[in-house]
């Protein structure tokens, strides 16, 4: 779909993936977060994933749109029938930000919902840190329907106002009162090289931890976290509800006497 003369809009691939990058990670040979994605990718596609890239010809790869079906949603969710976005971004360069092309990928995912004859469009959405803010879907006509702590929120456009809002599944920590417990999903990038030097720092500290492989939907959709897809807990509180890095963790861990 070409956009102007210089923006296109493509349709990424397990196979051509690797060609582009995702979140940073262009070298499929060397960077085991694209791997990880890749074969994630590979398990999804069918159960209909879809990663939609914005491509400059002069500035390349300048932002991406991840959505799938509701019920393979990897948020705690319950959004059966809808499609539901896990990410969106645009702008590694400050040039390609407010030029309204995080309109126009939210536009090919309600377009391609619409012509799925899917009930509509959901994203969770928060003020801090790995999660686009609520402006840019407000303004594209979602409503917010549904919030949680810290600072998440669910928003949703419906194609016909009866239909059920979807809801927020809310789990409940267990099994860590005593423990250090790390999730993590191949969904996110960003959830290798941080938490392998955390779960390093935590055994030369001689921590009692656990790391916990979210390898499916189902998973996700049971974390404690509505992140879905990271979070770390400490003997039963949440302590970071988004990947971070190991000195962020050690202070929070400091923060806390734990250290």
């Amino acid at each position: 779909m070409n956009i102007n003369s210089d923006i296109e809009i493509i349709d990424l691939t397990p196979e051509n993936i690797g060609s582009y990058g995702v979140c940073g990670y262009k070298d499929i040979d060397k960077h085991i977060e694209l791997q990880r994605k890749v074969e994630w990718f590979k398990k999804y596609q069918p159960k209909g994933l879809r990663i939609k890239a914005l491509i400059s010809k002069t500035g390349g790869y300048q932002g991406m749109i991840e959505y799938i079906p509701g019920e393979f949603a990897h948020r705690p969710v319950k959004a059966d029938g809808f499609t539901f976005i896990h990410c969106i971004f645009v702008g590694f360069k400050k040039e390609f930000k407010g030029r309204g092309f995080a309109s126009l990928l939210i536009d090919e995912c309600l377009k391609e919902s619409k012509e799925n004859n899917n009930k509509g469009v959901a994203v969770i959405t928060r003020k801090g840190s790995f999660m686009a803010t609520k402006d840019i879907f407000i303004k594209k006509g979602f409503v917010v329907t549904e919030k949680c702590k810290p600072d998440f929120e669910l928003l949703t456009y419906k194609f016909n106002s009866e239909t059920e809002d979807p809801k927020l599944i809310i789990n409940q920590i267990e099994g860590s009162e005593n423990k250090l417990i790390i999730m993590r999903s191949q969904q996110c990038p960003y959830s290798v090289k941080n938490v392998d030097a955390i779960i390093k720092t935590a055994n030369e500290l001689n921590l009692n931890h656990e790391l916990i492989e979210l390898n499916d939907h189902v998973s996700a959709q049971k974390s404690p976290c509505i992140f879905g897809t990271f979070c770390i807990i400490n003997k039963g509180k949440i302590i970071s509800h988004h990947p971070i890095s190991n000195t962020r963790f050690q202070n929070i861990m400091k923060a806390n006497k734990t250290l």
